[in-house]
């Protein structure tokens, strides 16, 4: 087949009828979906690489397929192991080495398994919307060392002024929603929380995911003072022996952590399988629960007082408000709309 290029133009010869025909024919062939006929990827031309995570070993390309107008999204990523293909042998008898370097006991090596086994993930959004485009674009963040100062004339007024409906929250403790996700329940208006499943967990044991909200209320970590002692350790208590219990997750084996900041102003705590990666655990967000309950025993206003970093999106709006406090670099104020 011919390829259809959305630029030609028609020679002269045909009519004025049979023009607009044949150009209807083409703008549609260049809007319509690639995925009818594409095979390979030889016609797709790079734009620019959108993410590229050496970590999670995948990469995202902005491009466009030769002769088509509309952007498209390319997504490789290296496909996990078979643990069957492991434990018969499969997967070590396909595979070649090329020896990169010795160094006594240790050895390096480029390993070149067969294709069955070599192939990588791709998914191929066409045409692509500037959202998907958006969507898949490297997320720059920006380090913030929030003062006590900053944390009153910053970020509480900002977060005061956004008013985030927490509606969902008395919700659930008024029994009108997610009941069948509750894991336990403590009405104590003190040291009373919520256990409830995330609703982005399925419930299952290597990827749980639940959040213990206090029925107190209080707005975050900055909050916390020697009085919501009981309620944290209630907390750290009462999740461990239910999660325990229900899903055979030892107190070692379980993560428990606050958000700073968090996606919403009341005090939650997250509760997770150490050895499943869920999102928000890394040191510039996550505070271990039992840490936080050791520094206020140590501090009884240690987080009215200390100072907290955490990350923020460059589009964030509570950025521009420390850029225009001056609280940010200078290096980082022109990198900010």
């Amino acid at each position: 087949m011919a390829e259809v290029r959305c630029n030609d133009t028609e020679d002269d010869g045909p009519s004025e009828r049979k023009k607009i025909k044949l150009a209807e024919e083409k703008n549609l062939k260049c809007t319509k979906s690639v995925h009818e006929t594409l095979e390979n990827l030889n016609d797709f031309e790079i734009k620019r690489i959108l993410k590229n995570n050496n970590a999670k070993k995948y990469v995202c390309i902005e491009g466009s397929f030769k002769g088509r107008n509309s952007p498209a999204v390319v997504t490789l990523e290296k496909k996990e192991f078979s643990a069957d293909d492991l434990e018969t042998g499969a997967f070590m008898k396909s595979v070649s080495l090329r020896k990169l370097h010795r160094n006594d006991i240790y050895g390096q090596y480029e390993c070149f398994p067969n294709i069955e086994y070599s192939g990588l993930k791709a998914t191929i959004i066409h045409p692509a919307t500037p959202k998907h485009i958006k969507k898949f674009e490297e997320h720059k963040f920006y380090l913030v060392d929030e003062t006590p100062e900053d944390y009153y004339n910053i970020t509480l007024p900002y977060f005061e002024k956004q008013s985030f409906s927490l509606q969902w929250i008395d919700n659930i403790f008024e029994h009108k929603a997610e009941q069948n996700r509750v894991l336990y329940e403590d009405q104590d208006e003190e040291k009373g929380f919520v256990m409830v499943l995330d609703l982005k967990s399925t419930g299952q044991r290597d990827s749980l995911h639940v959040l213990a909200l206090s029925r107190k209320k209080i707005r975050s970590l900055r909050d916390l003072n020697e009085s919501h002692l009981p309620l944290l350790r209630n907390i750290r208590d009462v999740c461990r022996e239910v999660i325990s219990t229900k899903y055979n997750i030892s107190k070692e084996h379980l993560r428990m952590y606050f958000h700073y900041q968090p996606s919403y102003y009341h005090l939650h705590v997250h509760c997770s399988y150490l050895m499943f990666d869920a999102p928000g655990i890394f040191t510039e967000r996550a505070h271990m629960l039992t840490t936080v309950i050791n520094n206020i025993e140590l501090m009884p206003d240690y987080y009215a007082k200390a100072t907290i970093p955490f990350a923020i999106h460059r589009d964030n709006p509570l950025l521009l408000k420390y850029k225009e406090a001056g609280v940010i670099t200078e290096g980082v104020i022109d990198d900010v709309d």
